[in-house]
Order: C-alpha cells, then sequence, then structure tokens
C-alpha cells in the first residue's frame, strides 16, 4: 500500500495541466502588447490611452507571478515554460514599458516650445527608453544563465534576495509615475531629462549586481486565513480608491530598498574593515 501511494504522488501530471501556467503567460502577453497598441493610438489631447497602457502593464504583473508559482504546484515545469516566461517578459516588460516612456515622456513635447531642447530630448530619450530594453533583456538573460549569483552586497542570512533590480519591478516603476498623472504627457523639456534620468536610472538597477528582497520566504499558505483574506480586502479597497498613489508609493519604495541597502551595506563595510570585523554574507540568493 505504501509503495501505491508513493507511486500516485509521483506519476506525471495530466498532460492538460501543462497549459494551465501557459494560460497565464499568454495572459502577461496580451497585457503587454495591449500596452503597446495603446501607446500608438495616443494623442497629446487624450490622455487615456496612455494611462490605459500603464495599468495593462501593472496588470501583467500579477500574470507574470502566478504563472511559475502554478507551474509548481502543478508539478509542470518545464523548459519551454520558463523560455516562454522569458520572452513574455520581454514584451511586456521590456518592449512596452519602453515604448510608453519615449511616447509619453518626450513623443508629445510640444514643437513649438523650447524646439531646440525639445530635438535634443527626443533624441536622447529614444536612446534612454532603448537602453532600458536592452538592460531588461540582459537581466533576463543572466538570470537563463547564472547558477548561484551573488550580490556585491550580501544581505541577512536566511533571507532571499534578487541580484539586480527584477524587470517586472522596473517596469512598474516607470508604469505606476505615467498613472499617477493620469496618462498626462510631459509638456516641458526639462521636465523630460528628469524622466530620462529615471528611465537610465531604473535600467541601471537592472543590470547591477545590488540585491533586492524578493519576497519568497514568506508563507502564503497562511494558519490564519481570515486574517490573509481581510488584508487583501483592505488592500484591494485601497488600491480601487487610491491606485494613483499607492502604486506609485509601493514601486519608488521598493526602488529605493535596493538603492538604501546598497549604501548601508557599503557604510557597514567601512566600518568592518576599520574595527578589522569580517563582512556581513548571506546564505540565499535568487536571481530571479
Amino acid at each position: 500500500m505504501p509503495g501505491r501511494a508513493a507511486s500516485r504522488n509521483t506519476r506525471r501530471p495530466r498532460r492538460g495541466l501543462y497549459v494551465l501556467p501557459s494560460l497565464f503567460t499568454a495572459g502577461n502577453i496580451a497585457a503587454g502588447f495591449y500596452a503597446i497598441t495603446q501607446c500608438l493610438q495616443a494623442t497629446p489631447t487624450d490622455n487615456s490611452y496612455f494611462n490605459r497602457a500603464a495599468l495593462a502593464i501593472a496588470f501583467a504583473l500579477p500574470f507574470d507571478a502566478l504563472d511559475g508559482r502554478i507551474a509548481r504546484m502543478t508539478n509542470t515545469e518545464s523548459d519551454f515554460g520558463r523560455e516562454l516566461d522569458s520572452l513574455a517578459d520581454v514584451i511586456t516588460f521590456g518592449v512596452a514599458p519602453s515604448v510608453l516612456a519615449y511616447t509619453w515622456g518626450f513623443r508629445m513635447l510640444p514643437a513649438d516650445y523650447l524646439p531646440v531642447l525639445r530635438h535634443n530630448a527626443l533624441d536622447l530619450g529614444l536612446l534612454a527608453a532603448f537602453l532600458f530594453l536592452i538592460c531588461g533583456a540582459c537581466r533576463l538573460a543572466r538570470f537563463n544563465v547564472t547558477v548561484n549569483p551573488k550580490p556585491s552586497n550580501p544581505g541577512r542570512p536566511g533571507r532571499r534576495y534578487f541580484v539586480g533590480m527584477p524587470i517586472p519591478a522596473a517596469a512598474g516603476v516607470l508604469a505606476s509615475v505615467v498613472h499617477c498623472f493620469d496618462g498626462s504627457p510631459v509638456h516641458d523639456p526639462r521636465i523630460a531629462f528628469v524622466w530620462m534620468g529615471l528611465i537610465l536610472f531604473a535600467a541601471f538597477l537592472m543590470v547591477s549586481r545590488w540585491r533586492f528582497w524578493s519576497g519568497k520566504e514568506l508563507n502564503l499558505h497562511s494558519q490564519q486565513p481570515v486574517r490573509l483574506f481581510v488584508v487583501l480586502m483592505i488592500f484591494g479597497v485601497l488600491l480601487a480608491k487610491f491606485s494613483e498613489y499607492l502604486l506609485i508609493t509601493m514601486a519608488l519604495a521598493y526602488l529605493m530598498s535596493g538603492v538604501f541597502a546598497r549604501f548601508l551595506y557599503a557604510a557597514q563595510s567601512r566600518r568592518a574593515r576599520r574595527l578589522g570585523m569580517p563582512l556581513p554574507n548571506t546564505t540565499q540568493v535568487d536571481n530571479a
């Protein structure tokens, strides 16, 4: 009897179950494609297209988080699913936010206001958007080929970290800024250069080796489901009522958490060297 039970537990899942996580990945791609089409239809007088594009990128985040989790829960992980997920991330969190960042922050600048500065902003903005895309693609490629990566600023032992800012989080930063302004495009070339700085900084964080908390040690199988349900309900209500402020606060807080961790580790390292103490280290690192 125990042998039969073990054989049933190790039995391969039905072939149809392999489609389930791919459906979530397809939803991820659909959201990215929709965001791109909205950017292409946007005009200086209609902000709704940009806002819908930003929301589509944010809407893709749960799909990206769930496809891998569902594959592990149903024991349907495969090389095909991992490659499809990476390609989906390039489209939704690489191409789509790059197009959004360029069209919203540079393409809609008025032609008659500071024309020389506008021309420079257009050219440099296009380069910045491309750098965001290529850094995101490199971030995903590094994840696919790196085994047991180590951040340049190790953190607390027992906690799991990302090496470099994940591309969905970087895309979320850009999308949350656009949504915070309700899709109203940038009209001042000087503001466009500030926007360019944020794009380039997010691109740098993706290819950096700074640590970002992954949150993978959190146990979602709570022993108190009622409390978890209440927390999710409160979060949903806040998201529905104050999405402009909640999303940008979460996105920028996560971005700054990696920056703060890097500078804090640098300060601790200088102090440890001065006192002749060993540097802190970590035991569990994620690269996703």
